[in-house]
């Protein structure tokens, strides 16, 4: 190996301003001396010329100290201890390397800490044995750090490298996320427990009129989430389906079945996987060429990493790991290899609700409305999409097709496989935080106020259920008051006084 050869000096590095000019270590020289056609890590490391230690947005900065030797044994070890593993450039690297150089490179300390965990990865990533004997003595040593990255509270041993794997997937499937101070706070603040909380102390009768109201708003929110209104019915339909959330298990069969609910009329849509490739964005207006925000996985893999998802997913529910997390990982996992034509965004958002339910956060049946927060975050849930697709269009070779489709022409597998999903586990916190301390709160306020106003009509005027709904309608739309068109309709044998009564009597229960 060349001398000098990771001694990059930089103040930008493919575009990202460094916080200060400094030696470029860990993944980014990796990918810079290797020129591994990856999306940069959401985190970069760089050596400080003024030996300060400080974190700056998408850098890490380090003292002259933790200045790494210059050959790629030392860059991995460094890039291992501070960043943790990035499963896509350790796999675009060994593809890179002849399968000796890479027992070469694992016998610079063939039982230390970082060698283990090379070879493991080597040989998971690949399912191919290197010709290296089975370790004899040693402390097993975790995979992941999980003082960098969430893993698996209980790994399985693997007595060949002295290694617990935690990861948190299988080769199929295995995105990772990073410990930050935001998600650290959200899962010490234990939201599991202050949801069963607040459901423990509502009325059994509010609680199940806020469910059914939450399910059906819910499946309204998910249509809304797509530019779509769909008729009460179909909303309802699809509420139903999501109720169930958690109560199938997770298959290929079970995704299409889920598919054909959500698409009502298939008429203009294939079913099923996609036959064909896949984006989201517009087409131009002159010629129709594709403008993709995002190129979905090829349609040739799709089966192959649908089933790495699912499996990823029985394991992460069969295992000791944040709740909100493992959604996450799942969810946009999912809608990042977009495998239908039509339907992705909402069958994401029912996955959500499918690993919360089977990883107990949420009752199975008592809907968590999440899609109703994303709704109001939608600009945001918007970023946190474009956040991984973005920098991915660098990286897929494509062409027109046609019917001004597009046609993927490089191999892209891993990047759907393999990304770090640690932005969009903070929006979804976001989301879930929200649910709990908003919108489910506030409906169940509002619903003991309707309450306590349906009471008072019933009292006063003796006015069947379904007119007292009505009312309240009327008086919602119109800021409290009863316009003259409902008073010279619907309650045209309303008093003035009476209609006064009524007007007081809503703003002291739902405006007060």
């Amino acid at each position: 190996m060349e001398n000098n050869r990771f001694s990059l000096e930089i103040t930008v590095f493919h575009g990202r301003k460094a916080p200060e000019t400094g030696i470029l270590v860990g993944y980014g020289a990796l990918i810079e001396a290797y020129d591994l056609k990856v999306p940069l890590p959401d985190v970069l490391s760089l050596i400080s010329f003024k030996n300060r230690k400080y974190s700056s947005g998408q850098w890490q900065v380090f003292t002259s100290r933790h200045l790494p030797g210059d050959t790629l044994y030392k860059q991995l070890v460094f890039a291992l201890k501070y960043e943790g593993i990035n499963l896509l450039v350790l796999k675009k690297l060994f593809q890179k390397l002849s399968e000796s150089e890479i027992i070469q490179l694992l016998q610079e300390e063939p039982t230390g800490q970082y060698s283990r965990r090379l070879w493991f990865l080597y040989e998971w990533l690949f399912s191919r044995k290197l010709f290296i004997d089975d370790l004899q003595i040693g402390n097993y040593v975790s995979l992941v750090d999980e003082k960098i990255q969430y893993g698996l509270g209980n790994g399985t041993k693997s007595s060949r490298h002295r290694i617990v794997n935690n990861l948190p997937g299988i080769p199929g499937f295995c995105p990772l996320i990073r410990k930050t101070e935001k998600l650290e706070a959200y899962i010490k603040s234990n939201l599991s427990e202050q949801k069963a909380g607040l459901v423990h102390n509502m009325r059994k009768d509010i609680l199940q009129r806020a469910s059914a109201f939450l399910l059906l708003n819910d499946s309204k929110a998910s249509f809304s989430i797509e530019g779509e209104s769909p008729k009460s019915k179909r909303a309802a339909r699809w509420g139903q389906a999501i109720s169930q959330a958690g109560l199938h298990d997770l298959s290929i069969a079970e995704l299409i079945r889920l598919q054909q609910i959500v698409i009502e009329n298939g008429r203009f849509v294939d079913m099923g996987f996609r036959k064909k490739g896949g984006f989201v964005g517009e087409h131009d207006r002159t010629t129709g060429e594709p403008i993709p925000d995002h190129i979905s996985a090829r349609w040739q893999d799709l089966e192959s990493l649908i089933d790495g998802l699912v499996g990823a997913c029985e394991l992460l529910n069969n295992n000791a790991i944040d709740a909100v997390l493992a959604a996450s990982s799942i969810a946009f996992g999912f809608v990042f290899i977009h495998p239908f034509e039509d339907g992705n965004g909402r069958i994401h958002r029912y996955l959500i609700h499918h690993v919360l339910a089977r990883k107990k956060f949420s009752q199975q049946g008592i809907i968590f409305p999440v899609s109703a927060s994303i709704l109001d975050r939608i600009v945001d849930y918007q970023k946190v999409l474009e956040l991984y697709s973005k920098p991915l269009l660098d990286f897929i070779e494509w062409e027109e097709t046609n019917d001004h489709n597009v046609k993927v022409l490089n191999e892209t597998a891993d990047f759907y496989k393999y990304f770090d999903a640690t932005l969009q586990a903070e929006f979804l916190y976001d989301c879930v935080n929200d649910t709990i301390q908003r919108i489910i709160p506030n409906e169940v306020a509002y619903l003991a106020k309707y309450d306590e106003f349906k009471l008072f009509i019933e009292n006063e005027f003796e006015m069947p259920d379904k007119l007292v709904a009505l009312l309240v309608l009327f008086l919602e739309q119109n800021n409290g008051k009863l316009s003259k068109r409902v008073r010279g309709k619907e309650f045209e044998k309303l008093t003035n006084t009476e209609a006064e009564m009524i007007e007081d009597a809503y703003r002291e229960i739902f405006v007060q």
